[in-house]
């Protein structure tokens, strides 16, 4: 099994549009890349922390490899917005991706290079050393199906994951 800590926009959404993939066993929502120890979602959204909401995808490779889940990733969010995505702004919801290692970093600026190519404006995705993670609070785990009526849900989360479920029918369970 492997990990990856990726970022774009709310944690609610990413979390609902990986979990169901052949081959991702866990995804925990959290907090990453910032100076504070065990931020809060308070310290988060303050914009003081310069944590960004992420989740940890755990995976196993043979059953999806990095890149096709990098590129479930890039299908949920718009990666060209820089510090923000839709009415979300602040750099807690930029898109990023925090890496492991050396391998991990070739494959996603490959991703990247090939996936340029479908959007008009440059992606600015940060792509950044993973240093830490924190695992956010309880209340943000499964958010999007425990709380499928919430507005924000139904306006905003609800039509990502239909998006990126649609575009790659063919992964999910």
């Amino acid at each position: 099994m492997d990990t990856i800590v990726l970022g774009g926009g709310c944690f609610w959404c990413v979390e609902g549009a990986l979990l169901g993939l052949k081959g991702v066993t866990k995804v925990i929502p959290g907090y990453s890349g910032g100076h504070t120890e065990n931020p809060t979602y308070e310290e988060v959204c303050s914009k003081k922390s310069g944590h960004a909401e992420v989740v940890e995808v755990t995976f196993n490779e043979e059953i999806i490899p990095r890149r096709i889940l990098l590129e479930v990733f890039f299908t949920c969010h718009d990666p060209t917005q820089l510090n923000r995505q839709g009415n979300d702004i602040g750099p807690q919801y930029r898109s990023v991706i925090f890496y492991k290692n050396d391998e991990e970093l070739t494959d996603i600026e490959e991703v990247i290079g090939y996936l340029q190519q479908n959007f008009v404006d440059d992606i600015v995705t940060e792509v950044s050393p993973l240093i830490n993670f924190f695992v956010a609070e309880n209340i943000h785990h499964n958010y999007f199906a425990n709380n499928p009526n919430n507005p924000y849900c139904s306006m905003v989360v609800g039509p990502k994951i239909s998006k990126t479920r649609a575009k790659h029918a063919s992964l999910y369970k």
